[in-house]
């Protein structure tokens, strides 16, 4: 995770083919393609359902440590959803491109683990950070847990995700350095990530087993994101 934005991971050591688009070149900063959409169902679709807010959290997040606390968490019967920047998580399982060097914060864990125990690899799976539950929102409470599928949306751009990591309380807004890359995003955990303009939709009582089976989260991605805009 960003400096902004520790994972809980950390924080609690000191407290105890689915069908694609056709593939656009290679993006500049990894060897992950950024890509439109992950499916049928477009930007346009998702951003229609989530122009209006209807307030689940009992406050605000804030983007980053000394911004000001603007952004709720939004929700549906069939989702929860806020619109925020993107800092990226590089922490989890190390690599060549998220490891100590890299990132000055990086720390070695996860909130959820893949199927065989290990952290997963921000730098490989695309997945999403909640923050840790508190009295501001208990993503427990509203059908969301390690797993859940995700859609982050920027600009044109889909990409299907899980719930892979927890962050602090008060911070909103984070993904992996898998999911920025693949949405054409400066995955830089040192500088990267955009300042706004970056939507994520989390759809309730959804689960991907085993959480690192992208191109499962993909498919229930694509089925909740269908059923989300009304698509038959």
């Amino acid at each position: 995770m960003r400096v902004q934005s520790l994972s809980l991971a950390a924080a609690s050591a000191a407290l105890l083919a689915p069908t694609t688009a056709p593939t656009p070149p290679p993006a500049p900063h990894g060897d992950r393609p950024a890509v439109t959409r992950e499916g049928t169902v477009t930007a346009a679709d998702l951003l229609a359902e989530v122009r209006d807010c209807a307030v689940v959290s009992r406050g605000r997040y804030r983007s980053d440590h000394g911004a000001p606390a603007t952004i709720p968490v939004c929700g549906t019967g069939d989702a929860v959803y806020w619109k925020a920047d993107m800092d990226i998580d590089c922490d989890g399982r190390p690599g060549p491109r998220c490891n100590r060097r890299t990132d000055p914060y990086f720390a070695p864990s996860t909130a959820f683990a893949q199927s065989d125990g290990r952290p997963l690899s921000a730098e490989r799976l695309p997945f999403i950070v909640v923050p840790a539950p508190s009295r501001v929102w208990d993503y427990r409470d509203h059908g969301v847990r390690g797993g859940s599928v995700v859609a982050v949306v920027h600009r044109d751009r889909v990409q299907y995700a899980v719930v892979g990591d927890t962050g602090p309380q008060h911070i909103i807004g984070e993904a992996s350095y898998a999911t920025a890359e693949a949405l054409g995003i400066r995955p830089d955990p040192h500088g990267g990530g955009v300042p706004s303009g970056v939507t994520y939709i989390v759809f309730k009582n959804t689960r991907v087993s085993p959480i690192e089976d992208h191109a499962a989260a993909v498919a229930a991605g694509e089925r909740a994101a269908r059923r989300f805009v009304g698509a038959r």
